[in-house]
């Protein structure tokens, strides 16, 4: 008798592939997007510098001044009781958030919003920053790490500055069981067998001789969950 397949093992969300977000300190996100934030500034205070099992960047504990209390990414060169500011009028500086209209060509961001006051969705992993190329009417276009350059509303909102935790991937991880741990604080699973590997009473690509998939890795789109394995929904099939 085989054993289920990886996909159907995680339709089950057992705790084996559920997040462990009650390990998490906190949702990161920009202020709420209220009348401070569209036409004036808010100032606040890092009280505190902290780590989340949730995310590679540390995060900064911000109080600001209207007593409430929230978390952001922390950039580099950040410390505690620096001032941070937040709004439309904020002033271009480290750690500041303003929308991205304010800010200059050439200016190393992070945290970028995709809709006004959607709290942030790019650039959001350690030592990750983007570039603000040059302002396009009611668009700005930016420059991801990855050299991809993106139009971005000109009322979202950036953080400026760099990502702290630069140089995590660059510490040789030596051991699996280093690396099982990294995967199981995250709620990956670790270590995964390649599906050709595999006998075939296990997964639909196992058996033959040599690493050779039994079947064709482009499923029907009505293949049950079992079968569902490959290139789901391929965009194109056959020889060029």
């Amino acid at each position: 008798m085989g054993k289920r397949i990886i996909s159907q093992r995680r339709g089950r969300g057992t705790t084996t592939y559920r997040a462990h977000s009650h390990r998490w300190i906190s949702d990161v996100k920009h202020r709420k997007y209220d009348n401070l934030e569209k036409n004036s500034v808010v100032k606040g205070k890092i009280i505190d510098l902290v780590h989340s099992a949730g995310h590679s960047a540390p995060l900064a504990l911000v109080r600001y001044d209207n007593h409430e209390d929230s978390y952001i990414f922390a950039p580099e060169r950040i410390r505690v009781n620096d001032q941070i500011e937040s709004g439309a009028k904020a002033q271009v500086k480290t750690g500041n958030t303003l929308p991205i209209k304010r800010i200059p060509d050439g200016t190393l961001i992070y945290n970028i919003e995709l809709m006004p006051g959607d709290g942030g969705k790019l650039c959001r992993t350690s030592g990750n920053s983007a570039k603000v190329i040059s302002k396009l009417g009611n668009h700005i276009l930016i420059q991801l790490p990855s050299k991809e350059q993106k139009k971005i509303l000109a009322e979202c909102r950036a953080t400026i500055g760099t990502l702290a935790g630069a140089g995590r991937k660059d510490k040789p991880i030596v051991k699996a069981g280093n690396r099982h741990h990294l995967m199981r604080a995250r709620g990956k699973l670790y270590p995964i067998t390649s599906g050709v590997a595999m006998n075939a009473v296990d997964h639909p690509f196992g058996s033959g001789r040599g690493r050779q998939h039994a079947k064709i890795k482009s499923p029907s789109r009505f293949a049950p969950p079992g079968r569902k394995v490959g290139p789901l929904r391929a965009k194109r099939t056959g020889k060029k």
